[in-house]
């Protein structure tokens, strides 16, 4: 499946567990909601990527995308050390050119 660059990108980063290159991937203002909290800016994007990694030790395999606009979703097969691994989430994306401003992660 072809990903928008940037898209790609923060994927790859995730994988590699390279926090500061996907915090990067966002505006300096972006917001991501993931399991009921939420982290803006960068600083706080990065401290959350980098204990999410820890924690669950997960590689992020990309299923189908869809953009409309500045919208766009990402459905993708999570694997790591958490009960009920593999899972499919979605990732729910606003974009602002090529940055992303906002993500919201459910499944």
């Amino acid at each position: 499946m072809k990903l928008p660059e940037n898209i790609a990108g923060l994927i790859k980063a995730q994988n590699d567990s390279d926090s500061t290159a996907f915090a990067n991937y966002f505006t300096a203002h972006a917001t991501v909601s993931d399991e009921g909290s939420s982290y803006s800016g960068r600083d706080q994007i990065k401290e959350w990527i980098q204990a999410a990694a820890k924690k669950y030790t997960m590689q992020v395999t990309p299923i189908d995308f869809n953009q409309n606009g500045s919208k766009a979703k990402l459905t993708v097969e999570v694997s790591g050390s958490f009960p009920g691994s593999p899972a499919v989430m979605a990732y729910h994306l606003e974009l602002d050119g090529n940055a992303i401003s906002g993500l919201q992660i459910t499944g």
